[in-house]
């Protein structure tokens, strides 16, 4: 009772998965990715075996048709599921069992699969589809897209609940420890698909990182303005230099990244967050 995106990026080399059903914490059931090998949605009375087992077989090279043929061999329930996969190369395959409640279906074209169960129409998968070649960006972006244009045009026919979006991507993890790019889930929500698209936003802006251009010297307007926020909130005072205020107050507020520690600069993006935060 969901509807998902599976896509692979050739330029980022990344892979994702974005969806959303009216179901509870969806994302703790139907993404699976693994840089290097591929990524694997499974919905419809999940087989949730289906994702590392999938993802064990692309990693080993076999193309994603093959694996689900292999995942669909000897699941005695296999009318009654519904999966899409991307493999290390872009390939991608789609399966819809006879069993799923209307409307389902899925597409696939190049480094993508789209499908769906229980949906408004056939339009919702489209919407998928078009909604990622479409859009612009990184590979977070146009999942989101993608998703977003499937729930603006119907989603799931018996409403909104939960959505999920998961992207990796070799060394893309906090500190570059792990490949977990993104990993958000908005798992009980009126409207889950623009909540996950906030923490998408907070995201970039938290781990983002900005050009030299976007830089914003912390002097004239911009050493007011912070100024005023670090006394305001206890930071500076008579016994605190601004330097120790500032970088106390960046880390706080978890912008050590953005920052520069010695209160030389700040990113544009930030400086702007933090303005309307603290105004």
């Amino acid at each position: 009772m969901t509807f998902s995106i599976v896509a692979y990026d050739s330029d980022d080399k990344a892979w994702g998965v974005a969806v959303a059903s009216k179901f509870p914490a969806v994302g703790a059931v139907v993404p699976f990715a693994t840089a290097g090998a591929g990524a694997v949605a499974t919905q419809s009375f999940a087989n949730t075996s289906f994702g590392p087992r999938g993802l064990e077989m692309m990693s080993k090279g076999i193309s994603a048709e093959d694996a689900l043929a292999q995942l669909l061999s000897n699941d005695p329930d296999k009318e009654l599921r519904q999966v899409g996969l991307v493999d290390a190369e872009g390939r991608a395959a789609t399966f819809t069992g006879s069993g799923c409640f209307a409307w389902a279906g899925g597409v696939t074209g190049v480094g993508y699969a789209c499908q769906g169960n229980v949906l408004a129409g056939e339009k919702v998968v489209k919407a998928l589809e078009q909604g990622f070649l479409d859009a612009k960006g990184d590979l977070p972006s146009r999942l989101f897209a993608a998703l977003l244009a499937g729930d603006r045009t119907g989603g799931d026919r018996r409403g909104r609940q939960s959505a999920a979006i998961y992207v990796v991507k070799a060394g893309a993890g906090y500190a570059g420890f792990n490949d977990r790019w993104m990993d958000y889930r908005v798992d009980d929500h009126e409207d889950p698909v623009s909540k996950l698209g906030e923490l998408i936003e907070m995201h970039r802006l938290y781990f983002g990182k900005s050009g030299e251009r976007q830089r914003v010297d912390v002097a004239g307007d911009a050493l007011a303005e912070v100024t005023n926020i670090l006394t305001k909130h206890g930071y500076l005072n008579d016994k605190t230099e601004f330097r120790d205020a500032f970088y106390s107050f960046i880390g706080n507020e978890n912008f050590e990244e953005r920052a520069d520690p010695e209160g030389k600069w700040i990113d544009k993006p930030v400086l702007e967050y933090l303005m309307k935060k603290f105004k």
